[in-house]
């Protein structure tokens, strides 16, 4: 008969991946062994090893847990049935919401990716791709005659906006987050006019 979970495995899960994420993200996945996320943790190798069975499983479920959290976020967000700027503007809004307080896994998720296995790194490409979609597709809402050629690169610039605040942005310091989406959607219907 198979053990029942505990009734906190979920935030259990959640903690060892957040703080294997930071480790990740500041000493590099390969620098950080299983045994310093355990003692991180103040838990027995053995029970870390209860919820990931190896270092690469860790590091897919930390991507994994970010692009589907951040895919489903901007996926609701899109609104079809709202004006193409207010789609944009709430779209913007919801990756913002999802990368605040998740420097960690999104550093790990651009620097470390390409360290997972063939099929799962696929299978995550695949998760950012359906990101680049919802954007591109906001994009084409705002300006139906973008042309074809434009139309990738102006959803890349953007996306090299959102990917990089978390290198230096502080929310509060010399504008807040919100003030900050507001510029970067400004700058974004500038970008898509130009195009």
């Amino acid at each position: 008969m198979a053990r029942p979970r505990a009734t906190d495995y979920e935030d259990k899960r959640g903690s060892i991946l957040s703080e294997a994420a930071k480790l990740f993200a500041a000493s590099g996945y390969d620098r950080t062994s299983m045994n310093e996320i355990a003692q991180a943790l103040g838990v027995s190798k053995a029970l870390f090893y209860h919820y990931y069975p190896s270092k690469d499983a860790l590091l897919y479920a930390i991507i994994r847990d970010h692009l589907v959290h951040l895919v489903e976020t901007t996926e609701a967000a899109n609104d079809s049935a709202c004006p193409a700027e207010a789609r944009l503007a709430s779209v913007i809004d919801a990756i913002f919401v999802c990368y605040r307080g998740a420097d960690a896994e999104h550093k790990v998720q651009v620097n470390h990716l390409s360290q997972l296995p063939e099929v799962q790194q696929d299978e995550l490409k695949a998760l950012e791709r359906r990101l680049v979609t919802c954007l591109s597709g906001v994009v084409r809402a705002v300006r139906p005659d973008i042309p074809r050629a434009s139309l990738l690169p102006v959803t890349m610039s953007l996306f090299g906006i959102l990917n990089w605040k978390y290198m230096w942005f502080r929310d509060g310091k010399a504008m807040s987050e919100a003030e900050y989406s507001a510029l970067v959607t400004r700058m974004a219907l500038a970008a898509i006019e130009a195009a």
